[in-house]
């Protein structure tokens, strides 16, 4: 593998939410390793315009023209919403998969999501776990997993990132981006006077994650979960922006604490302290509004 300064970076989906908060922190980092977004439709120099629906030929005649790609991010495909298509997910992988391949690449970050575990409260997931997806975008995400993992056996250092919320691409902040500045937004409070508890990763983090993922020198794992290490409770992220809330009894149903185990990966990337802060994903998520 190519040293740092020499290795170059696919990020497919860079016009989506997270792809978006990754390539801002990603460009505006210094000694970082070169990366080259892709868009549907681009006049953007230095970007690749390639739709891998439509086949893998713009990105294969790109690495005959400038050379080859050490990685690919794959963060593209559809969230949950009313009426999406979420199988669309499971066919865009395999079209970035199968464009990789034609093209040389032979490592792939495939965004899946901690969705695909379902719901367990106060027992932090691991890797190992088994997966009960309790909603649509969960049980997509699982089957592009069974679907994609084959690939691995062809040569492709495949690795399955469960990522857990990013902080300004989830409803938390969404809301609060949304609210005008005195429209208090309500957070389900619990009987110990906390709200839930969720793993976060600000999206600089998530940047400097990705970047030790595309470097390490050897085999990944075949999955990941992608997390801060340490969880945090909604109201503290809420309390750190500084805009207006006000308690709602939660539902029946609601869980308080579904929680992410990194473990794993804070064995292949070395988090700071600060990086588990809210006050400092507050601060990563403003820096990319602003931008």
């Amino acid at each position: 593998m190519r040293g740092a300064d020499e290795m170059r970076v696919l990020l497919v989906g860079a016009s989506g939410h997270v792809g978006r908060m990754v390539l801002h922190h990603w460009q505006n980092s210094l000694g970082a390793t070169r990366i080259t977004p892709q868009f549907r439709r681009t006049s953007h120099a230095g970007s690749l315009a390639w739709d891998p629906l439509k086949g893998a030929l713009p990105l294969v005649d790109a690495v005959k023209v400038s050379g080859s790609f050490d990685a690919m991010i794959m963060l593209g495909g559809v969230t949950p919403g009313l009426g999406k298509k979420l199988d669309i997910n499971i066919k865009l992988a395999e079209a970035c998969l199968s464009a990789a391949s034609q093209a040389g690449i032979r490592r792939v970050l495939l965004a899946s999501s901690s969705a695909v575990y379902g719901a367990r409260d106060g027992v932090a997931f691991t890797e190992r776990d088994l997966c009960i997806p309790t909603n649509d975008y969960g049980a997509a995400k699982l089957e592009m997993e069974q679907v994609c993992a084959p690939w691995r056996e062809s040569g492709i250092d495949l690795c399955f990132l469960r990522i857990g919320n990013v902080a300004g691409a989830d409803a938390l902040l969404l809301n609060i981006a949304r609210a005008g500045p005195k429209e208090a937004i309500e957070i389900d409070i619990f009987s110990d006077g906390r709200g839930p508890i969720r793993s976060y990763i600000g999206a600089q983090t998530m940047c400097q994650v990705l970047q030790s993922l595309c470097r390490y020198p050897s085999a990944l794992p075949q999955i990941l979960n992608i997390a801060a290490p340490m969880p945090l409770a909604m109201d503290a992220l809420a309390d750190a922006t500084g805009h207006p809330w006000r308690p709602r009894p939660p539902s029946e149903i609601s869980h308080q604490n579904i929680v992410l185990d990194c473990n794993l990966l804070t064995s292949l990337h070395p988090f700071h302290t600060y990086d588990t802060r809210p006050s400092e994903m507050v601060r990563q998520w403003k820096e990319t509004l602003d931008s």
